[in-house]
């Protein structure tokens, strides 16, 4: 494994570095950030000044007006972009679209792509990814998936609800994932704004950094023309792994941003802020936990470099990816917690960047599958000599 950082790489990342600081922290208290996520007017202003400076949809090839950067190239440009909850959202390599980019680069079609892709690339869209369900249906176990897709002629009925659907509201278009008939998976293509889609309501989470929030969208009785299937007809659950794997990566990535930006705030705080005649800092109570909080950051670093080298190889890095997750998720909550703690009063209100961190950071160790799910999945290879 090489790790070194080409002089192109470093330069991107300072370049990136800079512009979060210059052009975004600016905007996080802005009254367009709402509990809901930045609204679209201001995450339109933040997508025209990454695109001003040449930083947007960084994770797409060239010619749909990415960067065209490998695995490990994002791990550094997406750690820059999470210093700021707007950070992914204005260089547009927030979730789920990065997600849905990658996905949709990979499986479909020069149509699909000229009709989704291009716009979601440019920054023009939003989308949400429609697969968990409330109960019975699919959630940790995308087995139970709940949601039917009939075909009838040259289209399918799309019938079932969806609910914890990042981006919903405001979406231009989703991709939804049903069970057929057989009882395969399949993924379809549709426009948010046609009959049989309704988001029927918004879920109020702890977490404001997604714009759309997270909403509830019913399906009822919805015609998918069955040249909007994305991919093969009963792959849905393979291209779900082809999404799911590299997505939690770049999860990994964003939050050790954050976790970096919470625990440059408490070290700040510790240098300055004085308590029985010495700084917090010089207190070992508190200097271990930034001791701590170096060794987090650094192993988690290290386990995103590792899988994106893997996925760089052109492995699926199913193994890796969910370790990664675990490690990365636990250790920045760690981070964070701590941070917290030194802060003391000041880290529970909202002078400081830190609650909003913490809140946010809450859901990491449930997105794509909590950490009980993916521990479960290692066991399971680990049992079987995998």
């Amino acid at each position: 494994m090489n790790f070194d950082i080409s002089p192109e790489l470093e330069a991107l990342r300072e370049k990136t570095r800079c512009f979060i600081a210059t052009e975004v922290i600016p905007y996080e208290k802005d009254p367009r950030c709402t509990p809901h996520g930045p609204s679209e007017d201001l995450r339109q202003e933040l997508i025209a000044r990454a695109r001003h400076a040449g930083l947007l949809s960084s994770h797409m090839p060239v010619e749909w007006g990415g960067l065209g950067l490998d695995h490990f190239g994002k791990a550094l440009v997406f750690e820059e972009a999470g210093y700021s909850p707007l950070g992914p959202v204005a260089l547009n390599i927030a979730a789920p679209d990065e997600g849905n980019m990658h996905l949709m680069e990979v499986v479909a079609t020069p149509e699909q792509k000229e009709r989704w892709l291009k716009p979601l690339a440019a920054g023009k869209t939003r989308s949400c990814f429609c697969m968990t369900e409330p109960p019975p249906g699919a959630g940790s176990d995308p087995g139970m998936l709940a949601t039917t897709a009939v075909r009838e002629g040259d289209h399918y009925l799309i019938n079932g609800e969806k609910w914890l659907i990042t981006g919903a509201e405001g979406a231009r278009f989703a991709i939804i994932m049903a069970r057929m008939e057989d009882g395969s998976a399949t993924m379809f293509l549709s426009d948010m704004d046609v009959p049989g889609i309704t988001v029927t309501r918004m879920m109020d989470a702890l977490d404001s950094c997604f714009p759309g929030g997270h909403g509830v969208v019913a399906f009822r009785d919805l015609r998918v023309p069955a040249t909007d299937v994305l991919g093969e007809i009963g792959k849905g659950f393979r291209y779900a792994q082809v999404r799911l794997s590299p997505a939690r990566l770049t999860h990994c990535m964003r939050w050790l941003g954050a976790a970096r930006r919470a625990h440059d705030t408490a070290v700040e705080y510790a240098r300055k802020r004085q308590a029985f005649g010495k700084t917090l800092g010089e207190h070992e109570g508190v200097g271990f936990m930034l001791a701590d909080n170096e060794m987090d950051l650094h192993m988690a670093r290290l386990s995103i470099w590792h899988t994106a080298w893997v996925l760089d190889r052109g492995e699926l890095g199913l193994n890796e990816s969910s370790r990664t997750k675990v490690i990365a998720s636990e250790a920045a909550w760690r981070v964070v917690d701590r941070c917290v703690q030194t802060l003391g009063g000041q880290g529970v209100t909202h002078e400081t960047i830190l609650p909003r961190i913490f809140a946010d950071m809450r859901g990491f160790r449930i997105y794509d599958g909590p950490s009980e799910t993916h521990r479960w999945s290692l066991a399971k290879r680990i049992l079987k000599g995998g």
